[in-house]
């Protein structure tokens, strides 16, 4: 049976600025606030900190980062906490995401990892454990990526290296239709 929302719940969530915040890109090219939502919401107050739980997804302009938990951090401002133990925050930080974590950043390019983590203010969004990326018909794997919103370029690295370790980047990328039937 779900909970119900009282007016006290609904104000600490507001209070803990867990609603829609604007922020860095989540994406390339991403403007206005980025929009959770979640099947269950737990609000930390004290420490600012916002726990989407259950088909968790943050959403902005067309980047999604979608996980089965997405934990938002947002600044803690001076002065806050006092006798009623509601703080006062500010701007996101980051948000981690865990378990069946996709980052999409446009319909032909995503990502998927066992961890992720976007950092607001280096711009980053990092996937660890096994990372997938899709781009078209295109793939690479390995161990960790780190996807930088604001210029949209990443690196992957793997967990050995070598010629003949297993846990190396990979990749496999096919030629694009127009390259084949031009060079016809």
């Amino acid at each position: 049976m779900k909970s119900l929302v009282t007016s006290s719940i609904v104000a600490a969530v507001l209070a803990a600025g867990a609603g829609p915040t604007h922020a860095q890109g989540l994406g390339p090219n991403s403007k206005g606030p980025i929009d959770i939502t979640a099947d269950e919401l737990e609000v930390q107050n004290k420490v600012c900190i916002s726990t989407w739980k259950g088909k968790a997804e943050a959403l902005q302009g067309e980047a999604r980062l979608r996980a089965d938990l997405i934990r938002a951090h947002f600044e803690t401002k001076a002065g806050s906490g006092g006798a009623t133990g509601t703080g006062s925050c500010g701007d996101l930080i980051k948000m981690d995401a865990e378990g069946n974590v996709y980052y999409v950043t446009s319909k032909n390019q995503r990502v998927r990892g066992d961890v992720g983590v976007y950092d607001a203010q280096n711009e980053t969004v990092t996937l660890t454990g096994d990372v997938v990326a899709v781009q078209d018909q295109n793939v690479l794997r390995g161990t960790r990526m780190v996807f930088n919103t604001k210029t949209g370029e990443g690196r992957m690295v793997g967990s050995a290296t070598g010629p003949n370790a297993k846990s190396r980047p990979r990749g496999v990328f096919y030629p694009s239709k127009k390259s084949e039937s031009a060079a016809k």
